[in-house]
């Protein structure tokens, strides 16, 4: 794992030196209890021109404020960084010629900002934001890994989707996120059902569709504060020590990147 942190410094020094690729990061956020949706107006149909068509896929968390530590101490950040890499290149591969790589730079609650900023001020009309999970410090256990003490939780695993309510976009978001959780449904992988539960505490989550994973978050600023479609995944536990090891195989993010990709193109053939 040591060769993943060594990778992702000089991949990411590469990025943020280049004047190409915009800055972005993460999660995080007051949880809210659950609410009513409330009503709002119909969404304006939403075109999709493949090459035209602007997605906006975010490195979750900044190399500053690097998210959750792997059950082997590896940020969560590098993860990330690989996961959207490969997936933004997929993207484009399938004809998405517009897909930007988003990478932001600083502290936690400020990157957050500035990757909204470069969304809406690049007028994207997707916003994909890329993570993998943890769990409640309540719900770790020790151990240790190259003589240090560690934690990890082997009690969930699998992916989720996350779409805020207060989205402008929020139907066409919940699409979006149905679609990509059936593609990953389609390629054998389960999804993680821990966040309805009340031990998840100030974590749970309301579960919009039960057959593939898509939750409603309210409380991430990057999920309601663009003004684009917004989807944010969590690729996989990497606090669970088996899934650490198969989220960090070349095999397991090719088989995640090519259903986003087949879950937006088939989103794009709909529109």
């Amino acid at each position: 794992m040591g060769s993943l942190r060594s990778i992702t410094a000089i991949l990411v020094a590469s990025i943020l030196l280049s004047p190409l690729v915009p800055v972005e990061t993460s999660q995080a956020a007051a949880a809210r209890k659950f609410a009513k949706p409330r009503p709002r107006p119909p969404e304006a149909q939403l075109k999709c021109e493949m090459p035209k068509f602007r997605i906006v896929v975010d490195v979750g968390h900044t190399p500053d404020s690097y998210g959750a530590l792997s059950a082997r101490n590896d940020p969560e950040f590098g993860f990330n960084f690989h996961l959207a890499r490969l997936i933004a290149a997929k993207l484009k591969s399938e004809g998405f010629a517009a897909t930007r790589l988003l990478v932001t730079d600083g502290k936690a609650r400020p990157s957050l900002f500035k990757r909204v900023s470069a969304a809406n001020d690049g007028r994207a009309d997707l916003f994909l934001s890329i993570h993998h999970d943890s769990v409640p410090d309540k719900l770790l256990e020790r151990w240790e890994f190259d003589g240090t003490n560690s934690y990890f939780s082997d009690r969930f695993s699998g992916h989720s989707l996350f779409v805020s309510e207060r989205n402008p976009h929020f139907a066409t978001s919940l699409m979006l996120a149905r679609m990509i959780g059936r593609q990953l449904k389609e390629q054998g992988l389960h999804y993680a059902s821990q966040y309805t539960l009340p031990v998840m505490g100030r974590y749970r989550r309301q579960l919009l569709d039960k057959d593939v994973g898509v939750y409603r978050y309210d409380g991430l600023v990057v999920l309601s504060q663009t003004r684009s479609a917004a989807v944010l995944l969590e690729a996989g536990s990497i606090i669970n020590r088996d899934e650490e090891m198969t989220m960090n195989s070349l095999e397991r993010q090719d088989q995640i990147a090519s259903a986003v990709a087949a879950g937006i193109g088939e989103f794009c053939e709909r529109r």
